[in-house]
């Protein structure tokens, strides 16, 4: 069953002057070191920071809340499986509202896929409840 879906695009314009413009500080606010590294090891290196900013807005929305509640932007981190395909991680604030909405016997998957066209970065959740085996 779904749980939550959301969607956001980010400009990556945008992005790049608020990197421009803070640096580190808005580096380290928002992204995990996995995220900056990667982030900072690709050609488009604002493009791949809009990706994952989308993805933590949409995920916020999926889980029902947005960024409000005490949620942390580094309570929703965006990883790349070997093949490529994004994945999320929630911990914290995010992970305890998460666990609230998973029904008794279900276990929550996050679903994320991500896509950029300059000067847009957009980014879909969709979080599953699966039964446990």
């Amino acid at each position: 069953m779904i749980l939550g879906i959301g969607t956001d695009l980010a400009n990556i314009d945008r992005i790049a002057a608020t990197l421009d413009r803070f640096g580190d500080r808005f580096r380290n606010r928002v992204f995990t070191p996995v995220e900056q590294a990667k982030s900072e090891a690709r050609h488009d290196t604002p493009g791949t920071y809009a990706k994952r900013w989308a993805a933590k807005e949409a995920c916020s929305k999926a889980l029902g809340t947005g960024l409000r509640m005490g949620i942390a932007w580094k309570d929703m981190a965006v990883s790349n499986l070997h093949t490529g395909q994004p994945v999320m991680a929630v911990t914290g604030w995010a992970r305890d509202r998460l666990d609230q909405m998973t029904p008794p016997g279900h276990e929550a998957v996050i679903h994320v896929t991500l896509t950029d066209d300059h000067p847009w970065a957009q980014a879909f959740v969709v979080i599953e409840a699966r039964p446990i085996a």
